[in-house]
């Protein structure tokens, strides 16, 4: 037998016993090319991965969010509800002043100011005087955004307006109603949590 009649039969067995490849539905999707789409051919509501500068991410079909409509009257009632309930969970510190006890806001509360064996709360309408160690009110009202500025003075940073430099490489504070409080070196580095966010080139209290 001649060597090409022995590879002719070598092809035919292999032909009987090799199954054949199934043809590709149209649900299953094709291979892709190598920096082409993957698109899916199921149905609109089917993933699809498209290519990015990563790799591939998934994006859904847009069409099928759901469309919420807002009335701005209901928005409004809402928005004031929450403002209240925000004013009743806000601090309020509580003392006793003239055989009764007071409470009071913090947020109203501009600087607290130690007087003898008393501190002065600086509220917005008037001062009251509660017998506490100015040290002492520093450190409770520390969590609740207040700073100590000078060994006298603690401020609400809440109720800073302005800051001046001075020449003396002291600061003055002008707070709400304007009072202003001056801030000694030895505080000034307090001055840092003022606010959340110092932007420019010029470094305060450094």
């Amino acid at each position: 037998m001649s060597a090409r009649e022995i590879q002719d039969q070598k092809s035919s067995v292999h032909e009987m016993f090799v199954p054949q490849v199934a043809p590709v539905s149209e649900d299953v999707s094709a291979s892709p090319m190598r920096g082409g789409p993957i698109c899916s051919a199921k149905s609109r509501r089917d993933y699809v991965l498209e290519p990015t500068a990563e790799g591939f991410c998934k994006t859904a079909d847009a069409s099928l969010l759901p469309v919420i409509g807002v009335d701005a009257a209901n928005l409004v009632r809402v928005l004031r509800q929450l403002e209240v309930i925000a004013k009743r969970q806000a601090p309020r510190i509580a003392f006793k002043a003239k055989g009764s006890i007071l409470l009071l806001d913090l947020a109203d509360i501009l600087a607290v100011q130690a007087e003898g064996n008393y501190v002065s709360l600086r509220h917005q309408r008037h001062p009251y005087l509660v017998h506490e160690s100015l040290s002492s009110m520093a450190e409770k009202l520390k969590p609740y955004g207040f700073i100590r500025i000078h060994r006298s003075v603690v401020v609400n940073t809440s109720a800073v307006e302005e800051i001046q430099p001075l020449p003396t490489g002291e600061y003055r504070l002008r707070v709400k109603g304007g009072r202003e409080y001056s801030v000694t070196r030895t505080y000034k580095h307090n001055l840092r949590d003022l606010a959340q966010l110092w932007v420019g080139s010029e470094c305060l209290c450094g």
